[in-house]
Protein backbone atom coordinates (compact mmCIF):
# COMPACT_ATOMS: atom_id res chain seq x y z
CA UNK A 1 0.00 0.00 0.00
CA UNK A 2 1.38 3.52 -0.94
CA UNK A 3 0.65 6.29 1.61
CA UNK A 4 0.56 9.78 1.21
CA UNK A 5 0.87 12.89 3.56
CA UNK A 6 -1.14 15.57 4.15
CA UNK A 7 -0.27 18.43 5.98
CA UNK A 8 -3.13 20.03 7.26
CA UNK A 9 -4.31 23.55 8.57
CA UNK A 10 -2.35 24.46 11.75
CA UNK A 11 -4.82 23.40 15.02
CA UNK A 12 -6.27 26.24 16.70
CA UNK A 13 -5.11 25.15 20.73
CA UNK A 14 -4.49 28.38 22.29
CA UNK A 15 -4.94 28.53 25.89
CA UNK A 16 -7.54 31.36 26.22
CA UNK A 17 -8.46 31.24 29.27
CA UNK A 18 -5.09 30.58 31.20
CA UNK A 19 -4.13 33.21 33.43
CA UNK A 20 -0.10 34.75 32.50
CA UNK A 21 2.35 32.09 33.71
CA UNK A 22 3.96 32.55 36.71
CA UNK A 23 7.38 32.24 38.54
CA UNK A 24 7.71 29.08 40.52
CA UNK A 25 10.44 27.24 42.80
CA UNK A 26 11.37 24.54 45.37
CA UNK A 27 13.14 23.48 48.05
CA UNK A 28 14.47 20.22 46.41
CA UNK A 29 17.65 19.40 45.17
CA UNK A 30 15.91 18.01 42.31
CA UNK A 31 12.83 18.52 40.83
CA UNK A 32 10.10 17.95 38.05
CA UNK A 33 6.60 18.27 36.78
CA UNK A 34 5.56 16.24 33.95
CA UNK A 35 2.39 16.07 32.20
CA UNK A 36 0.89 11.55 32.61
CA UNK A 37 -0.70 11.80 29.34
CA UNK A 38 2.13 13.03 26.77
CA UNK A 39 4.66 13.13 29.14
CA UNK A 40 5.92 16.58 28.52
CA UNK A 41 7.98 18.21 30.80
CA UNK A 42 6.83 21.28 32.58
CA UNK A 43 8.85 22.52 35.07
CA UNK A 44 12.32 21.10 35.70
CA UNK A 45 15.13 21.78 38.18
CA UNK A 46 18.21 19.17 38.11
CA UNK A 47 16.05 16.79 36.91
CA UNK A 48 18.85 14.38 35.47
CA UNK A 49 21.23 14.36 38.07
CA UNK A 50 21.54 11.03 39.99
CA UNK A 51 20.68 10.82 43.71
CA UNK A 52 19.46 8.58 46.67
CA UNK A 53 15.79 8.13 46.51
CA UNK A 54 14.67 5.93 49.89
CA UNK A 55 11.40 4.79 49.79
CA UNK A 56 9.94 6.10 46.49
CA UNK A 57 11.88 2.89 45.11
CA UNK A 58 9.12 0.81 46.21
CA UNK A 59 6.77 2.31 43.24
CA UNK A 60 9.10 -0.32 41.24
CA UNK A 61 8.84 -3.12 43.86
CA UNK A 62 4.98 -2.69 43.42
CA UNK A 63 5.17 -2.58 39.52
CA UNK A 64 7.52 -5.33 39.01
CA UNK A 65 5.39 -7.74 41.60
CA UNK A 66 2.40 -6.89 39.60
CA UNK A 67 3.64 -7.37 36.29
CA UNK A 68 5.16 -10.90 36.69
CA UNK A 69 1.39 -11.94 37.11
CA UNK A 70 1.02 -13.88 40.05
CA UNK A 71 -2.17 -14.26 42.17
CA UNK A 72 -2.40 -11.20 44.25
CA UNK A 73 -4.86 -13.53 46.45
CA UNK A 74 -2.00 -16.00 47.04
CA UNK A 75 -0.92 -16.79 50.60
CA UNK A 76 2.54 -16.04 51.13
CA UNK A 77 4.25 -17.70 53.97
CA UNK A 78 6.79 -15.22 55.45
CA UNK A 79 10.24 -17.09 55.87
CA UNK A 80 12.57 -15.89 58.84
CA UNK A 81 15.36 -15.26 56.15
CA UNK A 82 13.17 -12.53 54.86
CA UNK A 83 12.99 -10.82 58.16
CA UNK A 84 15.32 -8.57 59.88
CA UNK A 85 15.25 -5.24 57.27
CA UNK A 86 16.04 -1.91 59.12
CA UNK A 87 14.02 1.06 59.10
CA UNK A 88 10.22 0.87 58.66
CA UNK A 89 8.27 -2.48 59.26
CA UNK A 90 5.28 -4.02 58.70
CA UNK A 91 6.54 -6.16 61.18
CA UNK A 92 6.15 -9.63 59.88
CA UNK A 93 7.04 -12.69 61.35
CA UNK A 94 7.93 -15.60 60.35
CA UNK A 95 5.44 -18.47 59.78
CA UNK A 96 2.86 -15.57 59.43
CA UNK A 97 0.77 -15.94 56.33
CA UNK A 98 -0.71 -13.12 54.29
CA UNK A 99 -1.64 -12.44 50.73
CA UNK A 100 0.50 -11.10 47.87
CA UNK A 101 -1.83 -7.94 48.05
CA UNK A 102 -1.41 -7.55 51.99
CA UNK A 103 1.90 -7.31 51.26
CA UNK A 104 1.60 -4.24 48.33
CA UNK A 105 -0.42 -2.53 50.53
CA UNK A 106 2.12 -2.74 53.41
CA UNK A 107 4.60 -1.81 51.12
CA UNK A 108 3.35 1.29 49.32
CA UNK A 109 0.67 2.84 52.10
CA UNK A 110 2.94 2.07 55.11
CA UNK A 111 6.44 1.81 53.43
CA UNK A 112 7.31 -1.97 55.22
CA UNK A 113 10.83 -2.74 54.11
CA UNK A 114 10.35 -6.20 55.41
CA UNK A 115 7.13 -5.97 53.29
CA UNK A 116 9.24 -5.25 50.40
CA UNK A 117 11.70 -7.94 51.01
CA UNK A 118 8.92 -10.42 51.14
CA UNK A 119 7.46 -9.24 47.93
CA UNK A 120 10.96 -10.10 46.83
CA UNK A 121 11.88 -13.03 47.49
CA UNK A 122 8.19 -14.74 47.03
CA UNK A 123 8.06 -13.17 43.40
CA UNK A 124 11.81 -14.02 42.32
CA UNK A 125 13.39 -16.30 45.12
CA UNK A 126 15.71 -13.73 46.02
CA UNK A 127 16.15 -10.00 46.85
CA UNK A 128 19.13 -10.35 44.78
CA UNK A 129 17.08 -11.95 41.60
CA UNK A 130 14.56 -9.60 41.80
CA UNK A 131 16.02 -6.72 41.43
CA UNK A 132 17.78 -7.63 37.97
CA UNK A 133 14.19 -8.05 37.63
CA UNK A 134 13.93 -3.86 38.67
CA UNK A 135 16.83 -2.69 36.65
CA UNK A 136 15.57 -4.87 33.49
CA UNK A 137 12.32 -2.63 33.78
CA UNK A 138 13.54 0.57 34.56
CA UNK A 139 15.40 -0.51 31.45
CA UNK A 140 12.53 -0.97 29.39
CA UNK A 141 10.96 2.45 30.57
CA UNK A 142 13.65 4.67 29.67
CA UNK A 143 15.40 5.32 33.15
CA UNK A 144 18.91 5.52 31.66
CA UNK A 145 20.08 7.14 35.01
CA UNK A 146 19.11 4.83 37.52
CA UNK A 147 20.32 1.59 39.09
CA UNK A 148 18.70 -0.29 41.63
CA UNK A 149 20.41 -2.77 44.59
CA UNK A 150 17.43 -3.42 46.48
CA UNK A 151 13.48 -3.81 47.06
CA UNK A 152 13.33 -1.16 49.83
CA UNK A 153 15.33 1.85 48.93
CA UNK A 154 18.01 1.54 51.49
CA UNK A 155 21.37 3.33 51.09
CA UNK A 156 23.41 1.89 48.63
CA UNK A 157 26.33 3.50 46.08
CA UNK A 158 24.25 1.05 43.25
CA UNK A 159 21.16 2.22 44.28
CA UNK A 160 20.05 5.75 42.50
CA UNK A 161 17.87 7.62 39.95
CA UNK A 162 16.58 10.87 39.02
CA UNK A 163 13.56 13.17 39.00
CA UNK A 164 13.14 12.41 35.59
CA UNK A 165 13.42 8.65 35.76
CA UNK A 166 11.23 8.31 38.66
CA UNK A 167 8.06 10.55 36.81
CA UNK A 168 8.64 7.76 33.78
CA UNK A 169 8.39 5.17 36.38
CA UNK A 170 5.25 7.57 38.18
CA UNK A 171 3.39 7.01 34.50
CA UNK A 172 4.21 3.88 34.57
CA UNK A 173 2.50 2.99 37.31
CA UNK A 174 -0.48 5.24 36.70
CA UNK A 175 -1.31 3.01 33.84
CA UNK A 176 -1.17 -0.17 35.70
CA UNK A 177 -4.59 -0.35 37.85
CA UNK A 178 -3.38 -2.30 40.47
CA UNK A 179 -0.82 -0.20 41.76
CA UNK A 180 -2.41 2.66 40.47
CA UNK A 181 -5.22 1.81 43.15
CA UNK A 182 -3.25 0.77 46.11
CA UNK A 183 -1.18 4.18 45.91
CA UNK A 184 -4.53 6.21 46.01
CA UNK A 185 -5.57 4.07 48.90
CA UNK A 186 -5.80 6.03 52.17
CA UNK A 187 -6.47 3.69 54.65
CA UNK A 188 -7.05 -0.36 54.23
CA UNK A 189 -7.41 -3.33 56.84
CA UNK A 190 -5.63 -6.46 56.17
CA UNK A 191 -6.14 -8.98 58.99
CA UNK A 192 -5.14 -7.49 61.95
CA UNK A 193 -3.50 -4.76 60.24
CA UNK A 194 -4.73 -1.28 59.31
CA UNK A 195 -2.47 0.08 56.37
CA UNK A 196 -2.76 4.32 56.35
CA UNK A 197 -1.20 6.13 53.65
CA UNK A 198 1.85 8.28 54.64
CA UNK A 199 1.14 10.95 51.45
CA UNK A 200 -0.75 13.49 53.19
CA UNK A 201 -1.25 15.31 50.04
CA UNK A 202 -4.33 12.49 49.41
CA UNK A 203 -6.00 15.01 52.31
CA UNK A 204 -4.43 18.01 51.46
CA UNK A 205 -4.70 18.39 47.42
CA UNK A 206 -7.72 17.70 45.60
CA UNK A 207 -7.42 15.43 43.08
CA UNK A 208 -4.53 13.85 44.48
CA UNK A 209 -4.49 9.89 43.18
CA UNK A 210 -0.90 9.43 45.21
CA UNK A 211 1.68 7.83 44.98
CA UNK A 212 4.60 7.12 47.08
CA UNK A 213 6.79 9.19 50.48
CA UNK A 214 10.12 8.43 51.46
CA UNK A 215 13.31 9.39 53.64
CA UNK A 216 16.67 8.39 54.74
CA UNK A 217 19.03 10.92 56.42
CA UNK A 218 21.67 10.42 53.24
CA UNK A 219 18.72 10.64 50.94
CA UNK A 220 16.70 13.49 52.46
CA UNK A 221 12.63 13.47 51.73
CA UNK A 222 12.24 11.93 48.75
CA UNK A 223 8.31 11.90 47.07
CA UNK A 224 6.21 11.46 44.18
CA UNK A 225 2.72 12.08 44.06
CA UNK A 226 0.24 12.61 40.89
CA UNK A 227 -3.24 14.23 40.50
CA UNK A 228 -5.88 14.50 38.16
CA UNK A 229 -8.27 17.47 37.27
CA UNK A 230 -10.65 17.82 34.30
CA UNK A 231 -9.20 14.84 32.78
CA UNK A 232 -5.54 15.90 32.93
CA UNK A 233 -3.37 13.98 35.21
CA UNK A 234 0.28 15.67 36.41
CA UNK A 235 3.24 13.61 38.39
CA UNK A 236 5.25 15.85 40.51
CA UNK A 237 8.63 14.36 41.58
CA UNK A 238 11.03 15.90 44.36
CA UNK A 239 14.47 14.87 45.61
CA UNK A 240 15.67 15.76 48.72
CA UNK A 241 13.05 18.69 49.47
CA UNK A 242 12.04 19.26 52.89
CA UNK A 243 9.39 21.14 52.39
CA UNK A 244 7.80 18.96 50.12
CA UNK A 245 4.61 19.23 50.47
CA UNK A 246 3.67 22.57 50.19
CA UNK A 247 6.10 22.35 46.95
CA UNK A 248 4.27 19.87 45.13
CA UNK A 249 1.02 21.92 46.13
CA UNK A 250 2.61 24.58 43.88
CA UNK A 251 3.62 22.54 41.70
CA UNK A 252 0.77 20.94 40.47
CA UNK A 253 -1.16 24.10 40.60
CA UNK A 254 1.50 25.98 38.52
CA UNK A 255 0.94 22.64 36.18
CA UNK A 256 -2.65 22.87 36.33
CA UNK A 257 -3.24 26.68 35.96
CA UNK A 258 -0.68 27.27 33.52
CA UNK A 259 -0.43 24.04 31.43
CA UNK A 260 -4.55 22.98 30.83
CA UNK A 261 -4.91 20.05 29.02
CA UNK A 262 -6.00 20.62 25.34
CA UNK A 263 -8.15 18.18 24.25
CA UNK A 264 -6.94 17.04 20.11
CA UNK A 265 -9.57 14.02 19.55
CA UNK A 266 -11.96 11.45 20.50
CA UNK A 267 -11.78 8.03 19.95
CA UNK A 268 -13.77 6.75 16.94
CA UNK A 269 -13.48 10.52 15.27
CA UNK A 270 -13.22 10.49 11.47
CA UNK A 271 -10.01 12.12 9.84
CA UNK A 272 -10.46 10.94 6.25
CA UNK A 273 -11.20 7.65 4.26
CA UNK A 274 -9.45 5.13 2.34
CA UNK A 275 -10.47 3.36 -0.54
CA UNK A 276 -10.76 -0.56 -0.19
CA UNK A 277 -9.66 -2.59 -3.12
CA UNK A 278 -11.47 -6.23 -3.76
CA UNK A 279 -14.29 -5.53 -1.86
CA UNK A 280 -17.99 -4.32 -2.86
CA UNK A 281 -17.23 -1.36 0.03
CA UNK A 282 -15.61 1.48 -2.22
CA UNK A 283 -13.93 3.53 1.26
CA UNK A 284 -13.69 3.09 4.81
CA UNK A 285 -13.63 5.80 7.25
CA UNK A 286 -10.23 5.97 9.33
CA UNK A 287 -11.04 7.24 12.44
CA UNK A 288 -8.99 7.49 15.67
CA UNK A 289 -8.17 4.40 17.94
CA UNK A 290 -7.79 6.14 20.91
CA UNK A 291 -8.46 9.68 22.06
CA UNK A 292 -5.67 12.28 22.94
CA UNK A 293 -4.87 15.18 24.48
CA UNK A 294 -1.98 17.81 25.05
CA UNK A 295 -1.22 20.29 27.48
CA UNK A 296 -0.44 24.32 26.28
CA UNK A 297 -0.01 27.60 27.66
CA UNK A 298 -0.93 30.83 26.35
CA UNK A 299 0.40 31.19 23.06
CA UNK A 300 0.92 28.05 22.17
CA UNK A 301 -0.06 25.87 19.26
CA UNK A 302 0.12 22.71 17.57
CA UNK A 303 0.04 21.82 14.02
CA UNK A 304 -1.81 18.71 12.44
CA UNK A 305 -0.34 16.45 9.69
CA UNK A 306 -1.75 13.63 8.78
CA UNK A 307 -0.79 10.33 7.21
CA UNK A 308 -3.58 7.99 5.26
CA UNK A 309 -2.68 4.90 2.34
CA UNK A 310 -4.23 5.34 0.10
CA UNK A 311 -5.78 2.09 0.19
CA UNK A 312 -6.64 -1.02 1.59
CA UNK A 313 -7.02 -4.19 0.30
CA UNK A 314 -9.83 -6.83 1.42
CA UNK A 315 -10.65 -8.86 3.32
CA UNK A 316 -9.53 -7.25 6.80
CA UNK A 317 -11.19 -6.68 9.92
CA UNK A 318 -12.47 -3.18 11.59
CA UNK A 319 -9.84 -1.82 13.69
CA UNK A 320 -6.59 -2.30 11.17
CA UNK A 321 -4.26 0.50 10.68
CA UNK A 322 -4.39 2.96 8.06
CA UNK A 323 -2.52 5.58 9.04
CA UNK A 324 -1.63 8.46 11.81
CA UNK A 325 -2.60 11.62 12.81
CA UNK A 326 0.29 13.54 14.02
CA UNK A 327 0.20 16.73 15.69
CA UNK A 328 3.60 19.05 15.87
CA UNK A 329 4.99 22.12 18.47
CA UNK A 330 7.89 23.35 17.11
CA UNK A 331 9.05 20.78 14.23
CA UNK A 332 8.80 17.90 16.40
CA UNK A 333 5.96 15.37 16.80
CA UNK A 334 4.04 15.59 20.40
CA UNK A 335 1.29 12.87 20.04
CA UNK A 336 0.37 10.41 17.72
CA UNK A 337 -2.60 8.56 17.17
CA UNK A 338 -3.19 5.78 15.11
CA UNK A 339 -6.02 5.86 12.61
CA UNK A 340 -7.89 2.51 12.29
CA UNK A 341 -10.64 1.57 9.87
CA UNK A 342 -13.99 2.27 10.88
CA UNK A 343 -14.82 -1.13 9.43
CA UNK A 344 -13.91 -4.37 7.97
CA UNK A 345 -14.67 -5.83 4.39
CA UNK A 346 -14.65 -9.35 3.11
CA UNK A 347 -14.02 -10.30 -0.72
CA UNK A 348 -16.66 -9.16 -3.53
CA UNK A 349 -17.30 -12.71 -4.72
CA UNK A 350 -19.17 -11.54 -7.42
CA UNK A 351 -15.54 -11.86 -8.96
CA UNK A 352 -14.66 -15.31 -9.31
CA UNK A 353 -11.12 -15.03 -10.93
CA UNK A 354 -10.20 -12.35 -8.64
CA UNK A 355 -10.99 -13.96 -5.42
CA UNK A 356 -9.07 -17.22 -6.34
CA UNK A 357 -6.02 -15.91 -7.27
CA UNK A 358 -6.21 -13.52 -4.27
CA UNK A 359 -6.30 -16.42 -2.13
CA UNK A 360 -3.45 -18.06 -3.48
CA UNK A 361 -1.84 -14.80 -3.62
CA UNK A 362 -1.26 -14.81 -7.34
CA UNK A 363 -3.24 -11.36 -7.91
Amino acid sequence: MKKRTAALAALTALVLLCPPARAVSTNASCAILMDGESGRVLYEQNIHQPRLIASITKLLTALVAVEEGADLDQVVTVKGEWLGSEGSSIYLKAGEEITLRGLLYGLLLQSGNDAAMAIACHTAGSEADFVVLMNARAAELGMKNSSFANASGLNDDNHYSTAYDMALLARACLENETVADICATRSVTIGTRTFVNHNKLLHRYEGCVGMKTGFTEKAGRTLVSAATRAGQTLICVTLNDGNDWNDHCKLLDYGFETFPRQALCQKGEVFGSVAVEGSLIPTVAAVTAEEAGYPLRTGESLTMEMELDRSIRAPYEAGAVVGAVLWKKDGEIVVRVPLAAQSGAGLDLREPLSWWRRLWGAA
